[in-house]
């Protein structure tokens, strides 16, 4: 499979140029009258104030226009994340989707051990199984909290790890500025100090602290990434009805007016630094406050702000297979294929969350990952779109078989039928006593059997000795200089 997938479907748009219009004039308001608060963090309240806007404390004011201005100025409409392996390189951004594994999940589960916090062992399979998965572009993040490894120094094992024991693109560190640069240092000894400052070679999550709220750790790593020309996602973390308000424009309005503000601030830091225009939105219950994935206005949302990331010129973030449910059920596959088809239909560049979540985020399921991995390659062939060549329009096939008969042992179908389908790997379409013969298994079941499988199989990509060698002392030199800590 590419290493991205390449669009050819038109995107599925909900909002007229009126509509996107009114919203962009509000956000606008936003930015002017309300403000945005970048706290603890002196040096951006500068080169903010440096660059026009008006601070009051820590409440930063834009004048209309500024933010816009200032990102169209300089920010690129796509970007290459290249990868330890040149072959899977990726492109973000234009008419490209890239699917990566679900991001930040404290507990891990699946069949057989049940709901645990995870270790750096779950965090190596999940690697893994990406690595393996053709459908899955990236390595990904925080793919689940090595909870095993003290806070303060477990990103050394999550970067190293993404780059052991795969050879896709991956994400940095972001929960601490030095941790950050941590990220960057080992991406130097992986790609070289030069090749590093000058190409993109990790994209990482910088959530705003919703509403209006940029705090000191995010902004603190988007400068350390955006000085290194790293690519930084900018991504308003919005649960609708509690961190912006019930309705979708609300909502959408909110959003822009954080990414504008935030991606104009990694602008300033380094004009043309690679970023992404990102969100995540999901919707409270108004009858307990519990998040709840799956639902219409979420959906709405992400076709909204897709629309206005292609306005504004910017590659652009949501995703993918989110759910509620706790385990892997009829709730969690409804839920995430609803997100998932979204996602794919909106126009989403960087798919985040494509693969492994359950219960809100807070776990990554086994089991789980392997059926949203199979939708991902479903989601490559949706975007493939219609095969409109001679073998694709089918006329020999049609002539062969005429009225009546049947194309099964045409000369066209016999030529095709390696491809002319996709075929889940998860999926059961045998009859109900080949199914009852075979054990009466679930989806999940099979899911359990294929993971399993998949380590088994699992060989690592080829990595230079020497490399690997000063990975290794890097780490056990920077891990010997502070106290382990769990913050």
């Amino acid at each position: 499979m590419s290493p991205f997938i390449d669009r050819k479907i038109p995107y599925f748009e909900v909002l007229n140029d009126e509509a996107l219009e009114t919203i962009e004039y509000n956000a606008e308001t936003v930015l002017e009258e309300i403000g945005i608060e970048f706290r603890d963090f002196p040096e951006a309240l500068e080169l903010l104030r440096n660059a026009g806007a008006n601070i009051d404390g820590e409440r930063v004011r834009f004048p209309r226009g500024m933010c816009r201005s200032i990102i169209r100025a300089s920010a690129p409409s796509e970007y290459i994340q290249h990868a330890r392996n040149p072959d899977r390189n990726v492109v973000i951004g234009g008419d490209r989707t890239v699917l990566v594994p679900a991001y930040g999940s404290p507990f891990v589960r699946d069949l057989d051990d049940g709901r645990r916090y995870a270790t750096l062992g779950d965090f190596q399979n999940f690697i893994k199984l990406a690595y393996m998965s053709p459908g899955l572009h990236h390595s990904g993040g925080t793919v689940c909290e090595p909870v095993d490894i003290p806070v303060n120094k477990r990103h050394f094992d999550m970067v190293y790890s993404h780059i052991k024991y795969s050879d896709k693109p991956f994400m940095g560190s972001v929960t601490h500025p030095e941790r950050a640069e941590d990220s960057v240092a080992m991406a130097k000894i992986v790609f070289g100090d030069d090749f590093v400052e000058e190409n993109t070679v990790m994209t990482s999550l910088i959530n705003a602290n919703s509403p209006m709220t940029f705090d000191a750790t995010m902004l603190g790593a988007a400068t350390v990434y955006a000085r290194h020309n790293q690519a930084t996602l900018i991504s308003p973390f919005l649960l609708a009805g509690a961190m912006s308000p019930v309705t979708v424009a609300g909502t959408v309005i909110q959003i822009l007016a954080e990414a504008l503000a935030g991606i104009a601030y990694v602008q300033l830091v380094r004009p043309g630094a690679p970023v992404i225009f990102g969100t995540f939105a999901a919707a409270v219950s108004m009858q307990s406050g519990a998040p709840t994935f799956g639902t219409p206005e979420p959906s709405l949302i992400v076709y909204a702000a897709a629309q206005l990331a292609r306005r504004l010129g910017l590659p652009f973030r949501s995703g993918g297979g989110l759910c509620a449910s706790k385990i892997a059920d009829a709730q969690a596959a409804y839920e995430s294929a609803n997100t998932l088809q979204t996602s794919a239909l909106a126009g989403v560049n960087f798919m985040l969350h494509t693969a492994g979540w359950l219960e809100g985020g807070l776990a990554m399921g086994y089991e789980k990952f392997i059926m949203d991995a199979d939708q991902a390659n479903m989601i490559a062939k949706l975007l493939e779109g219609v095969d409109m060549s001679d073998n694709g329009q089918a006329m020999d096939a049609l002539r062969e078989v005429g009225p009546g008969s049947h194309f099964l042992g045409a000369t066209h179908t016999q030529a095709n039928f390696e491809t002319a389908f996709y075929r889940s790997n998860t999926a059961d379409n045998n009859s109900f006593e080949q199914w009852e013969i075979e054990g009466s298994q679930d989806a999940a079941q099979r899911a359990n059997r294929i993971w399993k499988q998949m380590l088994d199989d699992y060989e690592p990509p080829a990595l230079d000795p020497a490399i690997d060698e000063a990975l290794i002392d890097f780490i056990n030199r920077r891990k010997s200089e502070f106290p382990d800590q769990d913050y």
